[in-house]
């Protein structure tokens, strides 16, 4: 199959509203510590959209990729440029969503690369991110070039809901 990356649009990402909320409704579904908890539908993920990332595309404070495999949206990630005065030189990765099907194939790395190549030419010398401690992104993200700054204890409760609290691992890198 053939991996296509590219950055979407607002108006791309509004007409791929409803696989990018499908596409986070089954990363939850699946385990995946990206801010939500279980139950999680498709309709609060399409107000996830709607509500934060739309608004923050159309005013050019994230920039959204997607990945597609034969035209089918299997992946996302975000990268978040606004900061403040003070954080011109950096940026925030956000919301690396590969659909559980989809996943050791390198479409998770093919997203970093263009993220990072962004984040570059956006003159961005330092990037940030968090990931639940031990998650296999946390390997990716080393593979990447990011170094552990940290881990906080209990940060996040557990994706399948229920009183489990994860460590979460603050990354960075830098050039």
């Amino acid at each position: 199959m053939t991996l296509t990356v590219r950055t979407l649009s607002t108006l791309e990402a509004a007409q791929h509203l409803d696989d990018l909320a499908q596409l986070l409704q089954a990363c939850v579904a699946d385990g995946a510590s990206v801010g939500f908890v279980m139950p999680f539908d498709v309709e609060a993920a399409t107000r996830f959209w709607q509500d934060s990332v739309l608004p923050a595309l159309a005013g050019e404070g994230r920039v959204l990729w997607g990945a597609f495999e034969e035209g089918r949206l299997v992946g996302t990630v975000q990268l978040g440029l606004a900061m403040m005065p003070n954080q011109s030189h950096r940026a925030e990765v956000s919301k690396m969503l590969v659909a559980p099907a989809f996943r050791r194939r390198g479409i998770a790395r093919a997203l970093m690369q263009a993220l990072l190549a962004r984040a570059a030419a956006e003159g961005r010398s330092l990037v940030t991110l968090d990931t639940r401690s031990g998650d296999p992104s946390q390997a990716l993200y080393t593979s990447c070039g990011f170094r552990v700054a940290g881990e906080i204890p209990g940060f996040a409760l557990a994706p399948e809901g229920g009183p489990r609290r994860d460590p979460t691992t603050y990354m960075y890198r830098q050039g």
